[in-house]
């Protein structure tokens, strides 16, 4: 049987004879069903035409995403550490070539997501690697294959292999996550916020929003968790969830400067 695939959201739903009724990811008021209505697709269908891009940010860090855009659109990082590689934000499209590269590269030895809408095709990525998916406890109705390689953490952080750690950062969605890297950016760190902090078009600022296509904000409360869940880590870089949305340097101040940004408009 087939395990249908959303084309709105990419997400992967557990095998079955006909498609799903609905959605709930893309019927939640943070994400949208298209004019056309509901759409699915397979993965067998998703390899006939698209294939992975890679591209490397720095020394330990790989960007993969698929072409053409599916979906959302994001791309996933593949964080090298002496402890094992960590996939963050899943990307729906795997095949026999990237199934190879990465395990050129020492394969992957976890899985960490920062939100429902990058969960894609995680399932059929954890088999593939025999590695954990990690996701926050707080998103757990948003898993929509269940599976015993998804590990549900709960608290403020969970460590990672490699240094890494997972920072719940609850706005976009209860369950948001972000991953600081200690060793990026040449020892000065880095954060992969996916868009739970969305780097902003002119890579020196970021936004906060609890939908970003339709355009609702998060109220300041939620603003300010999000700034005081990252504030004990030090970072010079913030990789959003898009190929070039990357804040190269000046990372965390870009950041506060931002928060304060957002703040003064919600105030206004």
């Amino acid at each position: 049987m087939p395990a249908f695939i959303c084309v709105t959201c990419g997400v992967q739903y557990p095998p079955s004879d006909a498609p799903p009724a609905s959605c709930p990811v893309c019927e939640d008021e943070r994400q949208f069903l298209p004019p056309g209505g509901q759409e699915w697709t397979t993965l067998e269908e998703l390899r006939g035409g698209h294939f992975n891009a890679w591209r490397q940010y720095e020394p330990d860090l790989f960007g993969i995403g698929t072409m053409p855009a599916f979906a959302i659109g994001q791309r996933a990082l593949l964080v090298h550490t002496p402890a094992g590689n960590v996939l963050w934000d899943c990307i729906t499209l795997i095949d026999d070539a990237t199934v190879t590269l990465l395990r050129t590269l020492g394969g992957v030895a976890a899985i960490a997501i920062s939100h429902p809408h990058y969960y894609s095709s995680m399932v059929e990525w954890a088999h593939a690697f025999d590695a954990p998916v990690w996701l926050h406890e707080g998103d757990r109705q948003w898993a929509m294959r269940p599976d015993p390689a998804i590990r549900f953490w709960s608290g403020d952080r969970q460590a990672l292999p490699g240094d890494l750690t997972l920072i719940h950062a609850p706005g976009h969605f209860d369950g948001a996550a972000m991953l600081h890297w200690a060793a990026g950016a040449g020892g000065r760190g880095a954060l992969l916020s996916g868009d739970i902090i969305q780097v902003a078009a002119d890579r020196r600022t970021a936004g906060f929003m609890r939908s970003y296509p339709n355009w609702i904000p998060l109220g300041p409360a939620a603003v300010r968790r999000i700034a005081d869940a990252v504030a004990p880590f030090a970072f010079e870089r913030v990789y959003g969830a898009w190929w070039d949305r990357v804040i190269l340097a000046d990372g965390k101040a870009a950041v506060g400067r931002s928060v304060e940004r957002a703040l003064r408009w919600l105030a206004a």
